[in-house]
Protein backbone atom coordinates (compact mmCIF):
# COMPACT_ATOMS: atom_id res chain seq x y z
CA UNK A 1 0.00 0.00 0.00
CA UNK A 2 1.21 3.68 -0.54
CA UNK A 3 2.89 4.78 2.50
CA UNK A 4 1.54 7.59 4.52
CA UNK A 5 3.73 10.70 5.57
CA UNK A 6 6.89 11.92 4.55
CA UNK A 7 10.08 10.07 4.04
CA UNK A 8 13.59 11.43 3.32
CA UNK A 9 14.53 10.12 0.37
CA UNK A 10 15.96 12.58 -2.59
CA UNK A 11 16.08 11.49 -5.84
CA UNK A 12 19.11 12.85 -7.80
CA UNK A 13 17.99 15.55 -10.56
CA UNK A 14 17.65 14.19 -13.69
CA UNK A 15 20.45 15.31 -16.17
CA UNK A 16 19.98 17.99 -19.31
CA UNK A 17 19.83 14.82 -21.36
CA UNK A 18 17.35 12.76 -19.16
CA UNK A 19 14.76 16.66 -19.48
CA UNK A 20 15.23 16.14 -23.15
CA UNK A 21 13.87 12.30 -23.27
CA UNK A 22 11.46 13.23 -20.80
CA UNK A 23 9.85 15.68 -22.87
CA UNK A 24 9.93 13.63 -25.76
CA UNK A 25 7.42 11.40 -23.20
CA UNK A 26 5.79 14.30 -22.31
CA UNK A 27 4.66 15.45 -26.16
CA UNK A 28 2.21 12.59 -26.27
CA UNK A 29 0.32 13.90 -22.88
CA UNK A 30 -3.10 16.36 -23.17
CA UNK A 31 -2.79 18.79 -22.60
CA UNK A 32 0.84 19.94 -23.46
CA UNK A 33 2.69 20.42 -20.71
CA UNK A 34 4.81 23.84 -20.27
CA UNK A 35 8.43 21.44 -20.19
CA UNK A 36 7.52 20.32 -24.14
CA UNK A 37 9.31 24.17 -25.18
CA UNK A 38 12.41 22.83 -23.85
CA UNK A 39 12.71 21.33 -27.48
CA UNK A 40 13.35 24.50 -28.94
CA UNK A 41 16.39 25.78 -29.69
CA UNK A 42 18.15 22.97 -29.34
CA UNK A 43 22.37 22.58 -30.97
CA UNK A 44 22.87 20.12 -33.39
CA UNK A 45 24.95 18.11 -30.54
CA UNK A 46 22.01 17.87 -28.58
CA UNK A 47 19.63 16.81 -31.37
CA UNK A 48 21.74 14.13 -32.29
CA UNK A 49 21.93 12.49 -29.12
CA UNK A 50 18.49 12.95 -28.73
CA UNK A 51 18.08 10.83 -31.86
CA UNK A 52 20.50 7.69 -31.03
CA UNK A 53 17.96 7.89 -27.73
CA UNK A 54 15.15 7.90 -29.91
CA UNK A 55 16.24 5.33 -31.43
CA UNK A 56 17.32 2.79 -28.74
CA UNK A 57 14.12 3.62 -26.91
CA UNK A 58 11.61 2.40 -29.92
CA UNK A 59 10.10 6.33 -29.66
CA UNK A 60 11.26 7.90 -33.26
CA UNK A 61 8.58 7.32 -35.71
CA UNK A 62 5.76 7.85 -32.60
CA UNK A 63 8.03 10.90 -31.86
CA UNK A 64 7.22 11.99 -35.74
CA UNK A 65 4.05 10.77 -36.18
CA UNK A 66 3.06 13.26 -32.72
CA UNK A 67 4.54 16.35 -34.49
CA UNK A 68 3.08 16.11 -37.35
CA UNK A 69 -0.35 15.37 -35.38
CA UNK A 70 0.54 18.92 -33.13
CA UNK A 71 2.00 20.50 -36.52
CA UNK A 72 4.65 21.03 -34.26
CA UNK A 73 7.47 19.78 -36.92
CA UNK A 74 8.37 23.19 -37.28
CA UNK A 75 10.07 23.32 -34.46
CA UNK A 76 12.63 20.37 -35.20
CA UNK A 77 15.21 21.17 -37.42
CA UNK A 78 15.20 20.30 -41.69
CA UNK A 79 17.83 17.57 -41.04
CA UNK A 80 15.91 15.65 -37.97
CA UNK A 81 12.99 15.54 -40.00
CA UNK A 82 14.14 14.78 -42.83
CA UNK A 83 16.23 11.94 -41.28
CA UNK A 84 12.85 10.38 -39.00
CA UNK A 85 11.28 10.83 -42.55
CA UNK A 86 13.19 8.27 -43.92
CA UNK A 87 13.43 6.67 -41.34
CA UNK A 88 9.61 6.14 -41.48
CA UNK A 89 9.67 5.17 -45.48
CA UNK A 90 12.31 2.31 -44.23
CA UNK A 91 10.74 0.47 -41.41
CA UNK A 92 6.91 0.53 -43.66
CA UNK A 93 9.38 -1.73 -46.09
CA UNK A 94 10.81 -3.42 -42.98
CA UNK A 95 7.20 -3.64 -41.58
CA UNK A 96 5.68 -5.08 -44.71
CA UNK A 97 8.20 -7.99 -44.92
CA UNK A 98 7.50 -9.06 -41.61
CA UNK A 99 4.03 -9.11 -42.27
CA UNK A 100 4.47 -11.02 -45.44
CA UNK A 101 7.05 -13.53 -43.56
CA UNK A 102 4.49 -14.04 -40.44
CA UNK A 103 1.58 -14.44 -43.32
CA UNK A 104 3.74 -17.15 -44.74
CA UNK A 105 4.25 -18.96 -41.92
CA UNK A 106 0.83 -18.93 -40.45
CA UNK A 107 -0.32 -20.25 -44.01
CA UNK A 108 1.92 -23.06 -43.06
CA UNK A 109 0.88 -23.51 -39.51
CA UNK A 110 -2.88 -23.70 -40.53
CA UNK A 111 -2.10 -25.68 -43.19
CA UNK A 112 -0.93 -28.33 -40.52
CA UNK A 113 -4.11 -27.34 -38.32
CA UNK A 114 -1.64 -26.43 -35.35
CA UNK A 115 -3.14 -24.58 -32.50
CA UNK A 116 -1.42 -21.07 -32.16
CA UNK A 117 -1.80 -17.40 -32.02
CA UNK A 118 -0.12 -14.03 -32.31
CA UNK A 119 1.96 -12.70 -29.28
CA UNK A 120 2.87 -8.54 -29.41
CA UNK A 121 3.56 -7.11 -32.43
CA UNK A 122 1.03 -7.29 -34.73
CA UNK A 123 -1.43 -8.42 -32.40
CA UNK A 124 -1.27 -4.81 -30.63
CA UNK A 125 -2.84 -3.04 -33.46
CA UNK A 126 -5.09 -0.57 -32.52
CA UNK A 127 -5.19 -0.87 -29.17
CA UNK A 128 -1.78 -0.01 -28.15
CA UNK A 129 -0.38 1.02 -31.63
CA UNK A 130 -2.27 2.81 -33.80
CA UNK A 131 0.01 2.00 -36.63
CA UNK A 132 1.96 -1.27 -37.18
CA UNK A 133 4.76 1.10 -39.66
CA UNK A 134 5.42 3.48 -36.55
CA UNK A 135 6.64 0.10 -34.33
CA UNK A 136 10.04 -1.38 -33.99
CA UNK A 137 9.55 -5.04 -34.44
CA UNK A 138 12.51 -7.60 -34.52
CA UNK A 139 10.96 -10.29 -34.53
CA UNK A 140 7.86 -12.30 -35.09
CA UNK A 141 6.23 -14.10 -31.68
CA UNK A 142 3.81 -17.43 -31.88
CA UNK A 143 2.25 -18.86 -29.01
CA UNK A 144 1.71 -22.56 -29.85
CA UNK A 145 0.29 -25.53 -28.47
CA UNK A 146 2.66 -28.16 -26.80
CA UNK A 147 1.20 -30.75 -29.26
CA UNK A 148 2.00 -28.42 -32.13
CA UNK A 149 5.13 -27.61 -31.19
CA UNK A 150 7.42 -30.10 -32.89
CA UNK A 151 5.64 -29.62 -36.08
CA UNK A 152 6.14 -25.71 -35.81
CA UNK A 153 9.74 -26.54 -35.35
CA UNK A 154 9.78 -28.50 -38.18
CA UNK A 155 7.55 -25.93 -40.53
CA UNK A 156 10.48 -22.86 -39.53
CA UNK A 157 13.42 -25.18 -40.24
CA UNK A 158 11.88 -26.09 -43.03
CA UNK A 159 11.85 -22.55 -44.06
CA UNK A 160 15.67 -21.75 -43.45
CA UNK A 161 15.80 -21.06 -39.74
CA UNK A 162 17.74 -22.67 -37.32
CA UNK A 163 17.15 -23.14 -33.62
CA UNK A 164 19.17 -21.15 -31.90
CA UNK A 165 18.71 -20.89 -27.84
CA UNK A 166 15.87 -22.63 -25.78
CA UNK A 167 15.25 -20.49 -22.57
CA UNK A 168 12.39 -22.05 -20.44
CA UNK A 169 9.55 -22.81 -22.63
CA UNK A 170 10.35 -20.56 -25.14
CA UNK A 171 12.16 -21.34 -28.23
CA UNK A 172 14.65 -18.71 -30.57
CA UNK A 173 14.96 -19.54 -34.04
CA UNK A 174 17.01 -17.18 -36.57
CA UNK A 175 17.77 -17.24 -40.58
CA UNK A 176 20.30 -14.96 -42.43
CA UNK A 177 21.60 -13.66 -39.03
CA UNK A 178 23.41 -10.18 -39.49
CA UNK A 179 24.78 -7.77 -37.27
CA UNK A 180 23.25 -4.06 -36.86
CA UNK A 181 26.26 -1.60 -37.89
CA UNK A 182 24.51 1.41 -37.48
CA UNK A 183 20.95 3.03 -35.93
CA UNK A 184 20.01 3.14 -39.31
CA UNK A 185 19.48 -0.43 -39.93
CA UNK A 186 16.77 -0.80 -36.58
CA UNK A 187 14.46 0.64 -39.51
CA UNK A 188 15.86 -0.94 -42.86
CA UNK A 189 14.44 -4.56 -44.40
CA UNK A 190 17.00 -7.36 -44.20
CA UNK A 191 16.94 -11.04 -44.72
CA UNK A 192 17.50 -11.86 -41.22
CA UNK A 193 14.50 -12.50 -39.48
CA UNK A 194 13.83 -13.78 -35.91
CA UNK A 195 11.07 -15.95 -35.03
CA UNK A 196 10.54 -17.27 -31.33
CA UNK A 197 8.28 -19.73 -30.49
CA UNK A 198 6.17 -19.90 -26.93
CA UNK A 199 5.15 -23.31 -25.65
CA UNK A 200 1.67 -23.51 -23.99
CA UNK A 201 1.93 -26.19 -21.57
CA UNK A 202 -1.28 -29.06 -21.78
CA UNK A 203 -2.52 -29.10 -18.56
CA UNK A 204 -5.85 -31.29 -18.15
CA UNK A 205 -8.80 -29.68 -16.63
CA UNK A 206 -7.04 -26.16 -17.31
CA UNK A 207 -8.42 -24.18 -20.36
CA UNK A 208 -5.21 -22.19 -21.78
CA UNK A 209 -5.37 -18.89 -23.65
CA UNK A 210 -5.46 -20.61 -27.07
CA UNK A 211 -8.60 -22.16 -25.43
CA UNK A 212 -10.18 -18.13 -26.05
CA UNK A 213 -8.32 -16.96 -29.09
CA UNK A 214 -9.98 -14.40 -31.68
CA UNK A 215 -10.18 -13.93 -35.07
CA UNK A 216 -8.41 -10.74 -37.20
CA UNK A 217 -7.97 -10.16 -40.54
CA UNK A 218 -4.56 -9.21 -41.21
CA UNK A 219 -2.88 -8.98 -45.11
CA UNK A 220 -5.33 -11.56 -46.32
CA UNK A 221 -5.84 -14.21 -43.84
CA UNK A 222 -7.31 -15.11 -40.80
CA UNK A 223 -5.05 -14.40 -37.73
CA UNK A 224 -5.62 -15.72 -34.28
CA UNK A 225 -4.91 -13.67 -31.11
CA UNK A 226 -5.13 -13.65 -27.64
CA UNK A 227 -8.63 -12.24 -26.19
CA UNK A 228 -8.34 -8.57 -25.22
CA UNK A 229 -8.18 -9.45 -21.33
CA UNK A 230 -5.20 -11.76 -22.18
CA UNK A 231 -3.59 -9.87 -24.92
CA UNK A 232 -3.47 -7.11 -21.95
CA UNK A 233 -2.30 -8.61 -18.87
CA UNK A 234 0.41 -10.51 -21.46
CA UNK A 235 1.37 -6.75 -22.31
CA UNK A 236 1.70 -5.53 -18.75
CA UNK A 237 3.54 -8.56 -17.90
CA UNK A 238 6.81 -7.84 -20.99
CA UNK A 239 6.51 -4.90 -19.60
CA UNK A 240 7.15 -5.47 -16.19
CA UNK A 241 9.66 -8.21 -17.22
CA UNK A 242 12.17 -5.06 -18.70
CA UNK A 243 11.47 -3.06 -15.96
CA UNK A 244 12.92 -5.68 -13.41
CA UNK A 245 15.75 -6.44 -16.27
CA UNK A 246 17.73 -3.35 -15.82
CA UNK A 247 16.65 -1.59 -19.53
CA UNK A 248 13.28 -0.72 -20.27
CA UNK A 249 11.55 0.71 -24.04
CA UNK A 250 10.04 4.06 -23.63
CA UNK A 251 8.11 2.87 -26.11
CA UNK A 252 7.03 -0.03 -24.28
CA UNK A 253 5.72 2.15 -21.38
CA UNK A 254 3.88 4.39 -24.28
CA UNK A 255 2.06 1.48 -25.73
CA UNK A 256 0.59 0.49 -22.34
CA UNK A 257 -0.64 3.67 -21.45
CA UNK A 258 -2.17 3.89 -24.98
CA UNK A 259 -3.69 0.52 -24.65
CA UNK A 260 -5.03 1.65 -20.82
CA UNK A 261 -6.76 4.34 -22.16
CA UNK A 262 -8.43 2.28 -25.15
CA UNK A 263 -10.21 0.82 -22.14
CA UNK A 264 -10.62 3.17 -19.65
CA UNK A 265 -14.60 3.56 -19.50
CA UNK A 266 -15.06 -0.03 -20.14
CA UNK A 267 -16.12 -1.25 -17.02
CA UNK A 268 -16.76 -4.89 -18.46
CA UNK A 269 -13.17 -5.13 -19.32
CA UNK A 270 -11.83 -3.77 -16.36
CA UNK A 271 -13.59 -6.27 -13.92
CA UNK A 272 -13.05 -9.11 -16.56
CA UNK A 273 -9.25 -8.34 -15.81
CA UNK A 274 -9.64 -8.15 -12.50
CA UNK A 275 -11.15 -11.80 -11.98
CA UNK A 276 -8.27 -12.86 -14.40
CA UNK A 277 -5.51 -11.34 -12.12
CA UNK A 278 -6.24 -10.30 -9.18
CA UNK A 279 -5.30 -13.84 -7.20
CA UNK A 280 -2.10 -13.55 -9.78
CA UNK A 281 0.35 -11.59 -7.23
CA UNK A 282 3.20 -11.73 -10.19
CA UNK A 283 -0.12 -10.30 -12.20
CA UNK A 284 -1.32 -7.84 -9.29
CA UNK A 285 2.62 -6.54 -8.39
CA UNK A 286 3.56 -6.14 -12.42
CA UNK A 287 0.28 -4.27 -13.58
CA UNK A 288 0.87 -1.85 -10.18
CA UNK A 289 4.57 -1.29 -11.35
CA UNK A 290 4.03 -0.49 -14.41
CA UNK A 291 0.93 1.74 -13.97
CA UNK A 292 2.61 4.01 -11.67
CA UNK A 293 5.79 4.36 -13.13
CA UNK A 294 3.99 5.67 -16.21
CA UNK A 295 2.08 7.78 -14.04
CA UNK A 296 5.42 8.82 -12.67
CA UNK A 297 7.05 10.03 -15.48
CA UNK A 298 3.26 11.24 -17.53
CA UNK A 299 0.89 11.92 -15.35
CA UNK A 300 -2.14 10.23 -14.16
CA UNK A 301 -4.00 8.49 -16.75
CA UNK A 302 -5.13 5.09 -15.05
CA UNK A 303 -8.98 4.51 -13.80
CA UNK A 304 -9.41 3.54 -10.46
CA UNK A 305 -11.17 0.29 -11.87
CA UNK A 306 -7.22 -0.81 -12.88
CA UNK A 307 -5.28 1.08 -10.29
CA UNK A 308 -7.76 0.16 -6.60
CA UNK A 309 -6.36 -3.17 -7.21
CA UNK A 310 -3.24 -2.77 -8.52
CA UNK A 311 -1.33 0.20 -7.67
CA UNK A 312 -2.82 0.50 -4.82
CA UNK A 313 -1.75 -2.74 -3.55
CA UNK A 314 2.23 -2.03 -3.98
CA UNK A 315 4.19 -2.82 -1.16
CA UNK A 316 5.76 0.13 0.48
CA UNK A 317 9.23 -0.50 -0.94
CA UNK A 318 7.91 -0.50 -4.38
CA UNK A 319 6.25 2.86 -3.84
CA UNK A 320 9.66 4.39 -2.23
CA UNK A 321 12.00 2.90 -5.36
CA UNK A 322 9.56 4.58 -7.87
CA UNK A 323 9.40 7.55 -6.03
CA UNK A 324 13.67 7.22 -6.55
CA UNK A 325 14.83 6.14 -9.47
CA UNK A 326 11.22 5.28 -11.54
CA UNK A 327 11.98 8.46 -13.78
CA UNK A 328 15.79 8.27 -14.23
CA UNK A 329 14.85 4.11 -15.21
CA UNK A 330 12.51 5.22 -17.83
CA UNK A 331 14.86 8.22 -19.46
CA UNK A 332 18.06 5.72 -19.08
CA UNK A 333 20.57 4.87 -21.85
CA UNK A 334 20.76 1.43 -23.13
CA UNK A 335 22.04 -0.81 -21.63
CA UNK A 336 20.62 0.53 -18.41
CA UNK A 337 21.61 0.02 -15.13
CA UNK A 338 21.74 -2.22 -12.29
CA UNK A 339 19.13 -0.01 -9.72
CA UNK A 340 16.47 -2.98 -10.40
CA UNK A 341 18.50 -5.12 -7.50
CA UNK A 342 17.40 -2.40 -4.87
CA UNK A 343 13.32 -3.43 -5.96
CA UNK A 344 14.64 -7.44 -6.31
CA UNK A 345 16.27 -7.44 -2.84
CA UNK A 346 13.05 -5.46 -1.08
CA UNK A 347 10.37 -7.98 -2.85
CA UNK A 348 12.51 -10.84 -2.18
CA UNK A 349 11.92 -9.95 1.47
CA UNK A 350 8.54 -9.45 1.30
CA UNK A 351 8.12 -13.29 0.11
CA UNK A 352 8.57 -12.61 -4.21
CA UNK A 353 10.26 -15.14 -6.30
CA UNK A 354 13.70 -13.73 -7.38
CA UNK A 355 14.66 -15.25 -11.04
CA UNK A 356 18.92 -15.28 -9.97
CA UNK A 357 20.92 -14.62 -7.36
CA UNK A 358 22.09 -11.09 -6.15
CA UNK A 359 25.54 -12.35 -6.70
CA UNK A 360 25.25 -13.82 -10.50
CA UNK A 361 23.55 -10.65 -11.45
CA UNK A 362 25.76 -8.29 -10.40
CA UNK A 363 28.69 -9.96 -11.92
CA UNK A 364 27.98 -13.25 -13.90
CA UNK A 365 30.04 -16.07 -13.78
CA UNK A 366 30.13 -16.48 -17.69
CA UNK A 367 30.79 -14.48 -20.90
CA UNK A 368 27.54 -13.16 -22.76
CA UNK A 369 26.11 -15.72 -25.66
CA UNK A 370 27.26 -15.02 -29.09
CA UNK A 371 25.81 -12.12 -30.69
CA UNK A 372 26.05 -13.87 -34.81
CA UNK A 373 27.11 -17.33 -34.85
CA UNK A 374 29.26 -19.58 -36.82
CA UNK A 375 27.54 -21.10 -39.42
CA UNK A 376 28.60 -23.70 -42.40
CA UNK A 377 31.29 -22.78 -44.94
CA UNK A 378 32.12 -19.14 -43.02
CA UNK A 379 34.76 -17.37 -44.48
CA UNK A 380 37.91 -16.42 -42.96
CA UNK A 381 36.74 -13.00 -43.58
CA UNK A 382 33.52 -13.32 -42.11
CA UNK A 383 34.96 -15.23 -38.80
CA UNK A 384 37.60 -12.47 -38.09
CA UNK A 385 34.35 -9.66 -38.56
CA UNK A 386 32.35 -11.75 -35.93
CA UNK A 387 34.90 -12.62 -33.38
CA UNK A 388 35.99 -8.63 -33.75
CA UNK A 389 31.84 -7.85 -32.96
CA UNK A 390 32.02 -10.15 -29.95
CA UNK A 391 34.85 -8.79 -28.17
CA UNK A 392 33.67 -5.12 -28.51
CA UNK A 393 30.40 -6.74 -27.22
CA UNK A 394 32.26 -8.67 -24.19
CA UNK A 395 34.39 -5.70 -23.34
CA UNK A 396 30.99 -3.04 -22.87
CA UNK A 397 29.13 -5.84 -21.17
CA UNK A 398 32.67 -5.80 -18.75
CA UNK A 399 32.23 -1.93 -18.63
CA UNK A 400 28.74 -1.86 -17.65
CA UNK A 401 29.20 -3.96 -15.03
CA UNK A 402 31.69 -2.48 -13.14
CA UNK A 403 30.56 0.87 -13.59
CA UNK A 404 26.85 -0.25 -12.82
CA UNK A 405 27.74 -2.72 -10.01
CA UNK A 406 29.46 0.57 -7.89
CA UNK A 407 26.53 2.76 -8.42
CA UNK A 408 24.57 -0.12 -7.45
CA UNK A 409 26.51 -0.63 -3.95
CA UNK A 410 26.33 3.51 -3.78
CA UNK A 411 22.74 3.64 -4.02
CA UNK A 412 22.18 0.46 -1.92
CA UNK A 413 23.97 2.01 0.76
CA UNK A 414 21.83 5.49 0.62
CA UNK A 415 18.33 3.22 0.16
CA UNK A 416 18.91 1.61 3.90
CA UNK A 417 20.20 4.76 5.15
CA UNK A 418 17.17 6.75 4.13
CA UNK A 419 14.57 3.33 4.96
CA UNK A 420 16.01 3.45 8.42
CA UNK A 421 14.40 6.49 9.19
CA UNK A 422 11.71 7.26 10.81
CA UNK A 423 8.52 8.59 8.52
CA UNK A 424 6.67 11.22 9.34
Amino acid sequence: MKPTGNINFVSNPLSREQLLRETVLLMFCEPLPAQCRRLENLSDKQWQSLLQWLDISGLALYFLDRMVELRRCGVLPHAVVARLEQNRSDNIDRTHGLAAESVAIQREFQGAELSYAILKGFSLCPDSVPKAELRQQFDLDFLVAEASAAKAREILESRGYRLYAISGRSWEFKINERPVTSMNDLYKDSPGRSVELHIERDVAGRPGLLSRIERREFYGISMPVLAPVDLFLGQGLHVYKHVYSGFSRASHLLEFRRHVLYHRDDTVFWEELRLAAEDNPRAVLGLGMVTQLITRAMGDFAPEALKHWTVDRLPRCAWLWIDLYGRRVVFDNYPGSKLYLILQSELAIGGAATRRGLRQALWPGKLPPAIIRASAGESLAARIRRQRLQLGHIRGRLQFHIVEGVRYLWERYRWRQNLNRPIG
